[in-house]
């Protein structure tokens, strides 16, 4: 087990939404460490947000299980080419989709691109997030609460929507929730509103699509190291980020690969409509 750093981290801000290279220290998303062990062997996976931070970790790791995917990712191209990189180290397809999640269009898009260059579609990793943050609730434009639900919640839908009509059963929808799903940050209000939201999601199409044997999970991250930290927090935020769970730390992406693979995987068969907690020793309630 790499002993991993801990708070204070150094000084450091970026353009949101930040890229993976400018991070001190970079973040580890199991590059060297993940072993896989075909658990996923001849899945196909659409994950967003599979540039950097949970994404990429998830990538490499669903990779290494023998798993082909597509990566939908916004505009960071660096990122998303070293991504694409290491998965083809690992001797799996992968394809790059850029474009705005916003857009039920482009979710149907990204959708249509897995079906016909991966073959189907098996695994839907819904990751990608933006987050801001504000001290007064006067601070949030109406425009800022709009983008936050639509790329946060409303894409989740789209995608699911133009999805499941392609899954068999077997097939696995995991959404990215937060430790804010149930202990919401004030500073972090529409962000966490929308976690909340996500996690009553997931559990509602649970139940909805149980028939079909398609099983819907949440994974509710704690705080993780990924660009969306020096991107949208203050500098003073960001140097002692994960110092208050008990851990005393931020957690890697590296760490949180395990749960994704472990809801992806058919063996989980009748686990659904359930959010695993990756928090660093936090309880989730």
């Amino acid at each position: 087990m790499p002993k991993y750093p801990e708070p204070p981290y150094p000084a450091q801000s970026q353009p949101m939404p930040g890229t993976t290279a400018k991070m001190d220290p970079r973040p580890d998303h199991g590059e060297t460490s993940y072993k896989g062990s075909d658990r996923l062997q001849g899945k196909r996976a659409i994950i967003t947000g599979g540039d950097s931070g949970i994404g990429r970790a998830v990538a490499i790791a669903f990779a290494r299980e023998g798993a082909d995917i597509l990566i939908a990712y916004l505009e960071e191209h660096e990122d998303a080419k070293e991504i694409a990189a290491l998965i083809e180290a690992e001797g799996r397809k992968v394809i790059l989709v850029e474009g705005d999640i916003r857009s039920a269009e482009h979710c149907r898009a990204i959708v249509e691109r897995a079906v016909r260059d991966l073959g189907g579609v098996d695994i839907l990793v819904n990751n990608a997030a933006h987050q801001a943050t504000f001290k007064e609730l006067t601070d949030i434009s109406d425009e800022e609460w709009r983008l936050t639900f639509e790329v946060n919640i409303h894409a989740m839908f789209f995608l699911a929507k133009a999805a499941v009509p392609h899954m068999k059963p077997g097939s696995s929808i995991i959404n990215t929730a937060s430790v804010n799903s149930d202990m919401p940050n004030p500073t972090l209000l529409a962000y966490a509103t929308t976690k909340g939201a996500i996690q009553n999601f997931t559990g509602g199409l649970a139940q909805m699509l149980a028939e079909k044997d398609i099983r819907v999970n949440a994974v509710a991250p704690g705080p993780i190291w990924t660009p969306l930290i020096p991107s949208t927090m203050p500098e003073d935020a960001v140097k002692n980020f994960g110092k208050q769970v008990p851990m005393k730390r931020a957690g890697q992406p590296a760490e949180l690969a395990s749960a994704y693979v472990m809801l992806a995987d058919p063996l989980s068969s009748y686990t659904s409509g359930t959010t695993v907690a990756v928090t660093g020793g936090k309880p989730f309630i």
